[in-house]
């Protein structure tokens, strides 16, 4: 009976050192095969990346030129300056709204993305000049992503004091325009739409457009956009939905904007006086007001040619706007909001030849047309405080000219 005891336990040790030497082995074994792996591996890739090698250095010398070339170059290409592309790539990697990959950094995601909506240029182009192939869209759409929520904090009223250009000016804008922060208008851009909508997205124009509504201040930044409305809707349609938005368009008390003869009267919006001369152009050579409401709707166009100024910069920064860009309607509305924070951006830093200069001639914009409706929802308050001011106006000029 011992003796059978011995030779179990002389079977139990036999099998316990195979099962170590094989579990050692396989151990080995493994170390082997995974270190064969880490150096065939890195034979392929130099074997896989070693063709790439002379596109990569062209590249970089192209970037290279395009971030750090000249300013007029980096102007002309990326429309802003060098220090303001820099600070942007900065901001947008401080945040992490974007990150630099393997393949690709974030400068050159941002200049594809505006050689993309600057010069209006095709993916196809795009991966041409930047040598690159499927990440031109993939990388657009990260871009557009982050200045869209970069432009949360750019797109905003940054202040509700009465602006300099209001308080420099007595006698003619200050004290009468007194708690005007800006200016409020619609302008039409040209969409790519589904051919069931089309109807709904032509209006006026001959081609499909989305009405956006836009307020800036009069420093031509942008304090407020709403995109993606239907060409054919009207302009008081827009407003009213903006106003009534949850996170739309919220004006402090007892301030108000400036809007065309589109808009009624209505607390925080002062458009002129409806069926008097209005614009700028009517007002040539010795011609002068000749009543209190002329002199109000000269000022006040004055003035409200600030968000046409905005507009007209833009679109001229921005030539994606010239026509109709072939994306989904969504990524439509997501372009123009990214425009306008990138618009705001590059003011932060000072104003460049983009903008449009205030000795230069504007384009008068077709009026809006106000339908009955409009006319009869006037907010009786708004509209006294708009005949109070015209007949200030015009005491003062009476007085100034008596004098």
């Amino acid at each position: 009976m011992g003796q059978r005891k011995l030779y179990v336990q002389y079977y139990l040790d036999y099998c316990h050192y195979i099962w170590r030497r094989r579990l050692i082995a396989g151990i080995l074994v493994c170390m082997a095969m995974h270190l064969y792996r880490i150096k065939s591996r890195k034979r392929r890739r130099a074997i896989t990346y070693a063709p790439m090698i002379d596109r990569d250095v062209d590249r970089l010398v192209r970037l290279n030129r395009l971030y750090h070339g000249t300013e007029a170059h980096c102007i002309s290409e990326l429309h802003m300056r060098k220090a303001v592309f820099h600070k942007l790539c900065v901001e947008l990697r401080s945040r992490a709204l974007l990150e630099d990959t393997f393949h690709v950094t974030i400068e050159e995601q941002v200049a594809m993305f505006i050689h993309c909506v600057g010069h209006h240029w095709s993916n196809r182009s795009i991966g041409f000049e930047f040598m690159r192939s499927e990440t031109v869209s993939r990388y657009f759409h990260h871009v557009l992503d982050a200045l869209c929520t970069l432009g949360r904090d750019l797109i905003c009223i940054r202040s509700i004091e009465t602006h300099s250009k209001i308080t420099s000016s007595p006698g003619r804008f200050h004290p009468y325009f007194e708690g005007c922060i800006g200016a409020l208008d619609g302008t039409h851009i040209p969409a790519c739409v589904p051919f069931h909508m089309q109807d709904r997205f032509r209006g006026r124009k001959s081609y499909t457009t989305q009405n956006v509504l836009a307020a800036v201040d009069f420093d031509l930044r942008f304090i407020y956009v709403l995109a993606g409305w239907e060409g054919s809707a009207h302009d008081s349609y827009v407003l009213q939905d903006a106003l009534s938005r949850p996170n739309g368009l919220n004006i402090p008390e007892g301030k108000y904007f400036l809007a065309d003869a589109g808009y009624a009267a209505r607390p925080g919006v002062l458009p002129p006086f409806r069926g008097t001369r209005y614009h700028l152009k009517e007002y040539k050579g010795t011609r002068q007001p000749e009543n209190p409401k002329e002199l109000f709707n000269l000022r006040h166009s004055s003035l409200r040619t600030t968000v046409e100024r905005a507009f007209g910069t833009l679109k001229n920064r921005f030539k994606i706007f010239a026509s109709q860009p072939f994306f989904p309607l969504k990524t439509q509305v997501k372009i123009v909001m990214a425009c306008c924070a990138l618009h705001n951006w590059i003011l932060m830093d000072g104003p460049d030849e983009f903008v449009y200069d205030d000795a230069a001639p504007y384009r008068v914009l077709p009026r809006s047309i106000r339908n009955r409706s409009d006319i009869q929802q006037e907010n009786v308050a708004w509209a006294r405080k708009r005949d109070d001011i015209a007949q200030r106006m015009w005491e003062d000029k009476v007085a100034a000219a008596v004098d």
